[in-house]
Formats: C-alpha cells, structure tokens, sequence
C-alpha cells in the first residue's frame, strides 16, 4: 500500500501528495520507448516527488514496453507458471533442463532471452506440454513429491479445459508412432522434409511454425527442447497411430517422407541439408560449425522444394524416393 505523505523538496517536509497518470519515456539496452507511468504530485507546491513504489512501477511499465515490443513472455505470466502447474521454481528450471536458479531469476523479474521466453510463454499457454515435458523430463527432478504433486495438479488443469494440438504436434505424434527408432536430430530434419514437400505438392505449409539454421541444420527449437533429454536415443511415441486429424494428402507426404528418408540416421539427414538452399541461405557466409538462431523463412523452403519437385518431375509425393537417392549418391 503506498503510503498518502511523503518528503518534498520544493517545501523541504513531509506533503500529502495526488498520483496523476502521465505518458513517459525511458531508455532501455539503447533503445527508447514510450508508456503510460504515473507521477507524484505535492498537493502543496505542484512539484514532482519521489515515492519509492510508484518508480518501482513506472519501471515495470518500462520493462514491459521492451517485452512488447519483443514479445517477450510478461512477468505476470512468469509469475503464474509454479502455481499453475504445482510445481516450485528450481524444480521448474531443473524440468526445464537449466541452471538451477535460472527460472528463479526470470521470476525475480529478470528478462529472459528471446529462446527461453518463447518456451516459458508455450508452458503458460499449453498445460498438454508442460506435461509431456513433465513426463519427459521427470528424472531431472530430486524429488518423487515435486513430480506427483505437479502431475496431479496438471491432470486436473487438463481435466478442465481442451487444448486444440497443433497441426505440427499432430505431426509430431505420427512420425513417432510410424518410426520404430527415430532421434531428436531425425525428427527435426523429418518435420522440416514434410513441410518442405507439402508446399511442393499441395502449395501450401503444413504448420505455422518457422525452423532455425543452427550448426546440425534445420531445427524446431520448441521441439528442440522438448525433447532434449533423449539426447541421441529414440524418442518413445504411442504404438496406435492416430490419423484421425490428418487428411489422405496430409499422410501420402508424411508416409512417404517417412519411407525414403527417414530410413536414414539423423546425421545423414543433417548432410542432406547442408547442401540445401534453405538453410544455406540462411546461414550466409557463417561457418559451418557456428551457433545461430537465424530462422529458415518459409519463402526459402517453399522455393527450394517447388524447385526440386520441377527438376525431379515429381508428379506424386511418392516420388520422393528420386530425391532421397540424388542426395544420398551427394552427400554420402
């Protein structure tokens, strides 16, 4: 509660004081941004005074300008997450396979990078992935209680609302189910064949999301993450596949990526894309090894795999295979 009185320096005393509303600008990393604050007026002499609180929240206004206009996940939002899901904040950074005080920063009002906030904004608006990643994870827990109290409050979060899956999961879930033995590094460059070759036949993406050119090729980074603790072991998928949510051309490109390419190691897939337009385009003049984050626009793929489906004389998804082979006799 913000105290009705404090000092002024125009009347050198204590002054009752009004809050008034007030557009403001601060500098940031740099940058200069514009927001609605609120100032502290004497009641006496007119003059601006210092209230602790009202700066406090003035500099959160600030800080939140930047989130804006980075899309940077809100500290409400961050405040929210052990709650909603019952779990405490080292628990919550060790699931998220970070520092142990990592999340505990960004819940202190640290700003988080442009990577993690895309993940932490996912766990807010997604429970069914907080709790595949509370599945997939669990093991980075001390606690057997941190994981049963958290599963239980997540099943009942579910319990209450239905979460539209997204087409890429839908992918995703398939892929898994269809491969016997498919890594993390496979599943990335097979979700990044699908899309490819479903703008080729059908001229349109397949999912909303955008892959990144980092050194081992295209990768989804959410799905990066939520699947980081397998490592180079398969990723374990249902044994029912569910191809109630694809549609017959949906399942021909998927099938048939996962018939001629998925049939090779997820190192050899990462060869093939090195020799792709897409993500050396993106990548530019950076060495082969270097970190980067830079997104493969979907204006990149959809060019190259048109492209590739003219000079192949690809009628059908099916011919997929003659690709698959002209990059295996390439790159191996």
């Amino acid at each position: 509660m913000i105290s009705n009185r404090t000092f002024c320096e125009g009347c050198r005393k204590d002054v009752p004081f009004k809050v008034v509303e007030k557009q403001m600008s601060g500098v940031l990393k740099g940058e200069q941004y514009e927001y609605s604050g609120e100032a502290a007026i004497c009641t006496d002499c007119g003059s601006d005074v210092y209230v602790a609180e009202i700066e406090d929240n003035n500099l959160k206004a600030l800080y939140d300008a930047y989130r804006k206009r980075y899309s940077i996940i809100s500290l409400e939002n961050i405040l929210e997450l052990p709650e909603k899901y019952g779990i405490g904040k080292r628990p919550l950074s060790l699931l998220l396979g970070w520092g142990e005080m990592t999340f505990s920063r960004y819940y202190d009002g640290d700003m988080p990078t442009k990577q993690y906030s895309n993940i932490l904004q996912q766990l807010y608006d997604d429970p069914s992935y907080y709790r595949e990643l509370l599945e997939t994870h669990k093991k980075n827990l001390k606690s057997d209680l941190a994981y049963e109290r958290s599963k239980r409050v997540t099943d009942d979060l579910l319990g209450k609302i239905e979460m539209p899956r997204s087409k890429l999961d839908v992918v995703i879930e398939y892929l898994l189910c269809m491969c016997e033995d498919i890594t993390p590094l496979a599943l990335q460059k097979a979700l990044y064949y699908v899309q490819g070759f479903y703008y080729a036949f059908m001229n349109e993406f397949l999912f909303d999301e955008d892959c990144e050119a980092w050194a081992h090729g295209p990768v989804y980074p959410e799905i990066y993450h939520r699947y980081i603790a397998y490592r180079f072991d398969p990723i374990e998928g249902n044994k029912t596949c569910n191809t109630f949510a694809l549609t017959i051309d949906e399942i021909a490109v998927i099938d048939s990526v996962i018939k001629n390419l998925c049939c090779f190691s997820g190192k050899t897939l990462e060869n093939f894309t090195h020799a792709e337009q897409p993500w050396l385009r993106s990548r530019g003049d950076m060495p082969v090894t270097a970190s980067s984050n830079r997104t493969i626009h979907k204006k990149y793929i959809g060019e190259y795999f048109r492209s590739v489906k003219e000079h192949c004389d690809m009628i059908n998804p099916a011919d997929i295979e003659y690709y698959s082979k002209r990059m295996f006799d390439r790159c191996v």
